[in-house]
């Protein structure tokens, strides 16, 4: 296509340079302009009026206006004195559609499309349509397409426009059909073949499609894999990918050299060591007599320089010098430290906080003012105002401070959030039935800080009304205090436990005092009222509790929890543990006195590639202090529903009266759960679903000497959660794995506005 043009401009050359002899210009004049502009075309022509022009002249003239890319003809004529010039512009592109396209977003088609010059409004030149194909090419070879197609139609419009037409037919992705190594001796095919995830297959046996960005990550997998079991000189000699005949089908050649196994000879710890020797010496995974790792080396590298940044040398360079020897195939390692100066905070600033008051958010703050620059304190701190939940982003930069070597500016900015509410919504559970609650909530209550809550809950189980008040900063060393007041009452026939009812009134004060940076403890005192009524198919335990002590039984109440949190976030974490102890006793002075203690461990457990392993545990036990009362069945602990044991119904699981058949509940309880978190099925991103498979187990016992194995329940299924506006969806999907006679099951279950 480029010689047509050259041929084209040569003509015009001899045309117009045979057409007259050299004169002095005093005009000139342009014709055949549609759209560009006739200051345009002056600004590029080398001839002014008033030049004495040659041949020369002329044939430079029609090179420059070529060149501008504007004309596909140009001649130049002679009329007396005057220069006529006569063009032929080029059309202008109307608009570009494309037709056809799957695999590659538009964004990155209109991107490669500019990147040749395809553009609305530009002039378009046919040669682009050569670089056209072989960019599309590009494109869809990297992503294993290899039958691509492409059409190009023009369809020409008035005033010299023209629509571009891309119609593209993209065909299959190629498959990998064998991926073959040569060269390896020191490890097997199928050990190399696992390191690369273009080999693998689905879970039904597809074949994975060719990527040429994934074939690149693959080589630097079995680079990584070799240097870090110590074979320092591995290389890849070569890679060969060919196509079947058919295009659908790729064989992929990696010939390798393995090199030799290199030990560690010594490790060593070189610079200026700031921190004490042996502090450091512990970072440091490879140790003399080890297989040489890159990993370990990198590994330790990092810990080094985080230990440093920890410690205000948060500029500090940790380098690893090797000393290789070939003959005995060992290298020395040496840690050389260079902790640069130790960096202070001047400032703290704080923005974006318009309605919370500044010493709200500071007083979360673990990286202080005039103290040295930790790394850790500044994301600990930023933790902290997350956890908050006041606001929707928290960011923060470190800052140099111009002509200061040694200190730098903390900048955290924040993004509220709506933390008042008026929430009026239905909701669902299998072990409450349907909702109705209305709360008006302000978790930070005139920017405070402090929580203050009136709640209203109804349901086919529970009516419940409350109220409380928290101060987060009760005092100034981080203790809180919290007052409630509620009244309940609970229909123990709709949870499907018996015929009773209770009504029940109480007010608490507590208060929660910070042990350490993820530990506390809280304690407090409550009053209980609480009045048992009695149907006509009351179970007896009831009723022998009735007899005991009274349908109306007030108590005084001791309570105290330890908690010890470390999670990355309340809701859907993904790492850390959550241990915690809660008692209460029913002191003398009360109609009743006993005790109850509930324990509950959860840890996550991140395997990479998002999926998680979460594992919790919770035990309860409960009874009388010796024969002075009986220990309330309203107390006792139940087991069965989608908060428990999924796939089995509420409450169903342990103990049942043997006249009623309905559920008693127990004073021990042992229930299990582990959930393996998949990645996410949706987006990557989002944060408000999450998929998992699940084994559940455990059971209540009426008391600790009535445990046997035989009356623990198993289940296994898939569970979906869904952060929705009027709250959390759970779906279940259980199967129990030791079902016996008289068990009741379950293997759906939906609840909506459950809590976490």
């Amino acid at each position: 296509m480029r010689y047509f043009f050259v041929v084209l401009i040569f003509a015009g050359l001899l045309r117009t340079a045979s057409a007259f002899e050299p004169f002095d210009v005093k005009d000139i004049k342009l014709e055949g302009l549609q759209r560009i502009s006739v200051g345009t075309v002056f600004n590029y022509l080398p001839i002014k009026p008033g030049d004495k022009i040659t041949k020369t002249e002329v044939k430079n003239a029609i090179r420059v206006l070529f060149k501008t890319g504007f004309f596909k003809d140009i001649h130049i004529e002679r009329e007396g004195d005057v220069l006529v010039i006569f063009v032929a512009e080029r059309s202008a592109i109307n608009k570009i559609n494309i037709e056809g396209y799957d695999a590659i977003p538009k964004e990155q088609l209109d991107s490669a499309l500019k990147q040749i010059g395809l553009v609305k409004g530009r002039v378009f030149n046919r040669s682009i349509l050569e670089g056209l194909e072989k960019e599309l090419q590009r494109q869809y070879y990297s992503l294993g397409k290899y039958n691509i197609k492409i059409d190009v139609e023009q369809t020409q419009l008035e005033r010299n426009r023209v629509d571009i037409t891309i119609k593209l037919s993209e065909g299959e992705s190629a498959e990998i059909y064998s991926v073959n190594i040569v060269g390896n001796k020191k490890f097997s095919d199928e050990k190399l073949i696992q390191q690369l995830s273009l080999a693998e297959t689905s879970f039904f046996g597809s074949r994975n499609n060719y990527k040429k960005q994934q074939l690149a990550a693959d080589l630097e997998k079995l680079k990584s894999f070799y240097l870090d079991s110590g074979y320092i000189n591995f290389n890849i000699e070569s890679t060969q990918v060919s196509l079947g005949p058919e295009k659908e089908s790729v064989y992929v050649s990696i010939n390798i050299k393995e090199g030799e196994l290199y030990t560690v000879r010594d490790v060593k710890l070189a610079g200026d060591l700031i921190l004490p020797r042996k502090k450091l010496e512990k970072l440091i995974s490879l140790k003399s007599g080890d297989i040489f790792s890159r990993r370990k080396v990198v590994d330790s590298t990092k810990s080094l320089s985080d230990l440093l940044a920890e410690n205000g040398y948060a500029f500090a360079n940790v380098n690893m010098v090797p000393d290789i020897d070939k003959d005995s195939r060992s290298i020395a390692l040496t840690f050389f430290v260079d902790p640069g100066r130790r960096i202070y905070v001047r400032r703290v600033n704080i923005s974006g906080n318009i309605k919370t008051q500044d010493k709200v958010v500071r007083r979360e703050l673990r990286q202080l003012e005039g103290d040295w620059l930790s790394t850790k304190h500044v994301a600990r701190s930023k933790t902290r105002l997350d956890r908050l939940g006041f606001f929707s982003d928290v960011s923060v930069q470190t800052k140099r401070i111009p002509g200061a070597i040694d200190q730098v500016n903390l900048d955290y900015h924040v993004v509220e959030k709506p933390t008042g509410s008026f929430q009026a919504g239905l909701g669902y559970s299998d072990t409450t039935g349907p909702t109705v609650n209305l709360s008006v909530t302000q978790d930070n209550f005139l920017g405070t800080g402090q929580r203050v809550g009136l709640a209203f809950d109804n349901s086919s189980v529970t009516k419940q009304y409350s109220f409380n008040f928290t101060d987060p900063y009760y005092t100034e060393d981080g203790v809180s205090r919290t007052i409630s007041v509620s009244y309940r009452q609970v229909d123990a026939e709709e949870a499907d436990i018996s015929n009773y009812s209770t009504d029940s009134y109480g007010a608490s004060l507590s208060y929660g005092v910070p042990l350490s940076e993820y530990t506390n403890y809280r304690w407090g005192v409550k009053f209980d009222s609480t009045e048992l009524t009695t149907g006509t198919t009351t179970s007896q335990n009831i009723l022998d509790f009735i007899d005991a002590n009274g349908p109306i039984n007030d108590t005084f109440q001791l309570f105290g929890s330890w908690a010890y949190d470390s999670r990355n976030r309340r809701i859907f974490a993904t790492n850390g543990s959550l241990t915690s102890i809660r008692g209460e006793i029913a002191v003398p002075g009360g109609d009743l006195e006993y005790y109850k203690v509930d324990f509950r461990h959860l840890n996550y457990f991140p395997f990479g590639g998002d999926v998680t392993l979460a594992v919790n545990m919770n035990l309860g036990y409960g009874d009388a202090f010796s024969s002075v009362t009986d220990y309330p069945p309203y107390k006792n602990y139940f087991a069965g529903g989608s908060s428990s044991i999924r796939g089995y119904d509420a409450n169903s699981v342990g103990p049942k009266d043997i006249v009623t058949n309905d559920p008693t509940g127990g004073r021990v309880k042992v229930v299990g759960n582990m959930d393996l978190i998949l990645p996410n099925p949706f987006t990557e991103k989002s944060g408000s679903t999450r998929l998992s498979l699940f084994l559940d187990g455990g059971s209540v016992f009426e008391d600790a000497d009535s445990i046997t194995s035989d009356d623990f329940r198993f289940t296994a299924g898939v569970a979906f959660i869904w952060i929705t506006p009027v709250g959390a969806m759970r779906f279940n999907f259980a199967k129990a794995l030791n079902e016996q006679v008289g068990d009741s099951t379950k293997s759906f279950q939906f609840s909506l506005g459950s809590p976490f």
